[in-house]
């Protein structure tokens, strides 16, 4: 197939629409495919990839292209590249990756416009149950997929702290509550270590609530870490925790710390416990109490992980969102909708 992959943001920028829009070109052309991508993102050198971007595209520009696919992808929602190929009625699939509201819940104007767009697009996917069930009429679900070539078992090392913490350092994440629920625990005559990885606005006010709480020597700051360097920093831990107060579309987080054999201890929002599965605990969105509750439960169960192999539990969790099997269910939604356009011959539809 001739596969036009529009996503707003891309590479060279670095974020989890950006990760499974590069991924599934990445899929789509190992698989035999021809793949152009049309993006806003501007390039910061030349592009060394199995596959043309076309970088803020003239509308000419796009209509040639939008003539040249069998069909349209289109990750997560955005009116400037949809118009355009619901004009000239090309097939289009698109994926929604977070929620079409308004962080209060509120719904504007563009909320209205996109949610009035679903209706005409070919095919609607979303990444979770829970953003396909906030989204007006039928939509489907293919979760997101994780590195697996990246985010595996690594070597085996002793681990250097009890839980880690993956994310921005921002309210919405919670790593304030984490903090919190640590306090609780050393009430309790429970010791942990947590290792902190991220940065944003509020590191300096959580360094002073560690402080305040005289946990500053139980928890470690180590910054942004990407690839390969944060497999490692992630296996030398025994559970990963995610707080999040926001309502987390989904949450390849969870994957990356399962894949490296860590336990989870998640808030119970959004995607997060479709992500959870059975391989971690999920505690009552907002509750420190709770929270150090599910903590105190996988703390208790011992064993960091193993460099050998995964749980056979989590390895049946985890197969589905690898990047093949992933590119794979799109592909098969993708060849269907372009099977709409192109409908088989009388003589190939006689048995």
């Amino acid at each position: 197939m001739n596969i036009l992959l529009t996503s707003h943001a891309f590479l060279p920028q670095l974020g989890g629409i950006e990760f499974v829009s590069a991924t599934l070109a990445r899929e789509f052309a190992a698989a035999g495919h021809h793949v152009r991508v049309i993006t806003h993102t501007p390039a910061d050198g030349k592009d060394a990839l199995p596959y043309e971007v076309f970088r803020r595209p003239s509308a000419r520009q796009m209509a040639r292209l939008l003539q040249w696919c069998d069909v349209h992808l289109q990750s997560n929602i955005s009116l400037r590249y949809l118009w355009l190929a619901l004009l000239m009625r090309t097939p289009s699939l698109v994926t929604y990756h977070t929620w079409l509201q308004r962080p209060d819940g509120k719904l504007a104007w563009q909320d209205r416009v996109k949610r009035l767009a679903t209706r005409w697009v070919t095919r609607n996917l979303a990444v979770s149950d829970a953003v396909a069930a906030s989204l007006p009429g039928r939509v489907g679900v293919i979760r997101n997929p994780y590195d697996d070539q990246t985010f595996k078992p690594q070597q085996h090392r002793a681990p250097s702290a009890d839980l880690v913490f993956l994310g921005r350092l921002v309210n919405d994440k919670g790593a304030d509550m984490l903090i919190d629920a640590l306090a609780v625990l050393r009430s309790r005559g429970v010791n942990a270590t947590l290792s902190i990885v991220g940065s944003g606005p509020e590191e300096a006010s959580l360094r002073d609530q560690a402080k305040r709480l005289g946990l500053a020597e139980s928890i470690a700051f180590l910054g942004k870490r990407s690839g390969p360097a944060l497999a490692r920093t992630l296996a030398a831990h025994r559970v990963l925790v995610v707080p999040s107060r926001w309502q987390e579309p989904f949450g390849v987080v969870v994957l990356e710390g399962l894949a490296c054999g860590l336990r989870v201890v998640a808030s119970g929002v959004g995607g997060l416990p479709e992500a959870v599965g059975t391989c971690g605990q999920l505690f009552r969105p907002g509750r420190i109490e709770s929270l150090a509750d599910m903590l105190e439960k996988e703390l208790q169960r011992g064993t960091g992980p193993s460099a050998e192999a995964l749980d056979p539990s989590v390895e049946a969790h985890l197969k589905p969102y690898r990047a093949r099997s992933v590119a794979a269910e799109y592909l098969a939604h993708l060849d269907a909708i372009r099977k709409r356009r192109n409908p088989m011959t009388p003589a190939a539809k006689r048995p």
